[in-house]
C-alpha cells in the first residue's frame, strides 16, 4: 500500500540500534504508534505483513526504511507535533517486537510552530 510519508517522525541512536537488533532477527518491521490505553506512548514493532495498515491509517515518516503509522483519530490530535522514537528500559509490549529485550520503544514529542494561516486546520 502505497502512503505519503508526512516526516513527522525521527529516532534517537538509541532507538535504531535496537530497531537493527530487531530487524536482524525478524526481518523488514514497521511502527504503529499505539492508542491503547495499556501501551500508551509506546510505538508498537511488528513484522511487516504480521500488522494489517488500515484505510484510516496515516504514514507519519520512515527511520531508515521502516515506515512508522499512526491512527488518523490520533493523529487529529497530534498533527501539530513531531514524534522521537526513543529507548527506554523496560518490557516493551506484549506484541510489539521490542518485548522481552529488557528494553523499549517510546515516543517523545515536541510541538512544531504552526502558522497562523494553518492553525484552521
Amino acid at each position: 500500500m502505497d502512503r505519503a510519508s508526512l516526516g513527522k517522525v525521527s529516532a534517537t541512536a538509541a532507538a535504531k540500534a535496537l530497531l537493527a537488533e530487531i530487524i536482524a532477527d525478524h526481518g523488514p518491521v514497521l511502527f504503529h504508534q499505539s492508542g491503547g490505553c495499556c501501551d500508551g506512548s509506546s510505538p508498537m514493532c511488528y513484522a511487516r505483513g504480521e500488522f494489517m495498515i488500515g484505510d484510516n491509517d496515516v504514514m507519519l515518516g520512515e527511520i531508515g526504511d521502516t515506515p512508522v503509522y499512526i491512527s488518523a483519530s490520533q493523529y487529529e490530535v497530534w498533527k501539530h507535533t513531531d514524534l522521537i522514537i526513543d529507548v527506554v528500559k523496560g518490557r516493551g509490549g506484549i506484541f510489539s517486537l521490542d518485548n522481552g529485550r529488557e528494553k523499549r520503544f517510546l515516543t517523545r514529542s515536541t510541538v512544531c510552530a504552526v502558522s497562523p494561516s494553518s492553525s484552521a486546520d
